[in-house]
């Protein structure tokens, strides 16, 4: 599995989460707040793709992950 792809699904994950976690209507509701992660993820999705740089990539390249884009 390659940076790119494994970044996709950390940040799906963590979307998917806080968004169970805020939603008054969720069995897991626990807070609001749970939102500003949601905007945190999103913010950090769209400054990577301005900038081409991503925190994420750069600790899963230190942990062994090999890189690559999400169609190698």
């Amino acid at each position: 599995m390659t940076t790119e792809r494994l970044i996709c699904i950390i940040a799906g994950t963590f979307i998917l989460v806080s968004l169970a976690l805020a939603i008054p209507a969720s069995p897991v509701f626990v807070s609001e707040w749970f939102l500003a992660l949601t905007a945190f993820v999103g913010a950090n999705l769209l400054q990577s793709g301005v900038t081409r740089w991503c925190l994420m990539e750069k600790i899963l390249v230190a942990l062994g992950v090999r890189q690559g884009g999400v169609h190698d």
